[in-house]
């Protein structure tokens, strides 16, 4: 029989326990995925109060944790919360009824504390954990996705077409090119509108942010960038050894000439030699183009998913 308590300090080293053997099981799948020793502290969960632990008469079955809530989540009016990997897990005989319990403990105290707006990040390979979530209304929104430093030898691209690294002082001359990325997920099925004051915040926040930015060029013209960064959107992107592409876009006219799988190739090939090993990148899975450019390339080892109530 299942018993559910509110997550606390003292349910701390079980849950470290349970989540990091639900990693290693994420990594079976995917084995670019570094070996790592344990997952980062819950101690920040076991203080907010919004968590909850399930129990049975041999110990912890699992747990489920988020973030303190915020305003205007995900662009809706909604006040919203987030569970990352690390901050939730289950045994696996009968994981899906147990995280089936563990959200419906949960979802009521961030519903009594005006929490509508849930997202939870899953790993991609746990089957039974999606298939509980979907029935519980959630839907795909996010997806993780990793790949080793190794060349796609691909095919060279269009002729007159050179790879290269903007100076920080440079970043300006992808403006141009992020307006288009914004208005592009603007569009539909993305429907990610912001404002034109939203996206001069955005654009002062990724040009002063500390990021590296490669760059296709045409006759000495931008074409297509692809920015890079230390850590993404999970603590697995922050292993040493890791880059993250955390933005990237390519001019109509230059798609399917090749221009951004070598753009990408050489980032590969800069990176491999600076001594890194891994790069991860993080993308909206109702975003076509993106979905289908990376998953060519990347494995994806985590889904996030989103249910917002009414």
């Amino acid at each position: 029989m299942i018993k559910l308590y509110d997550f606390n300090k003292d349910h701390i080293e079980e849950a470290q326990k349970i989540a990091l053997i639900n990693y290693n099981e994420e990594r079976s799948a995917v084995t670019e995925l570094p070996p790592i020793d344990t997952t980062p502290s819950l101690e920040p969960f076991a203080d907010n109060g919004l968590g909850v632990a399930a129990f049975d008469d041999e110990g912890m079955l699992g747990f489920l944790c988020c973030h303190e809530p915020w305003e205007k989540a995900f662009n809706s009016i909604a006040k919203g919360t987030f569970s990352p990997i690390h901050a939730h897990g289950a045994v696996q005989k009968k994981r899906d009824h147990i995280y089936k319990r563990l959200y419906q403990a949960a979802a009521e105290k961030w519903i009594g504390n005006g929490i509508t707006c849930h997202a939870i990040g899953l790993y991609t390979h746990d089957t039974l954990t999606n298939n509980a979530f979907f029935s519980c209304e959630f839907g795909l929104r996010c997806i993780d996705a990793i790949r080793s430093l190794t060349s796609l030898n691909c095919k060279p691209c269009t002729e007159g077409i050179s790879f290269g690294e903007l100076a920080k002082k440079d970043v300006h001359k992808i403006r141009e090119m992020r307006r288009l990325l914004s208005l592009h997920l603007s569009e539909s099925p993305c429907f990610m509108r912001s404002t034109p004051e939203d996206f001069q915040k955005w654009i002062s926040r990724a040009e002063s942010r500390d990021s590296r930015v490669f760059i296709a060029t045409h006759n000495e013209e931008p074409v297509a960038f692809m920015e890079v960064k230390d850590n993404g959107e999970n603590f697995i992107t922050e292993t040493r050894g890791m880059k993250n592409i955390c933005g990237a876009f390519c001019l109509p006219e230059y798609r399917g000439k090749l221009i951004s799988q070598g753009l990408l190739d050489f980032i590969i090939s800069r990176l491999k030699d600076e001594g890194y090993k891994l790069l991860g990148v993080d993308f909206e899975s109702f975003n076509p183009t993106a979905s289908g450019f990376w998953l060519k390339y990347f494995t994806a080892y985590t889904s996030s998913v989103i249910r917002k109530i009414n």
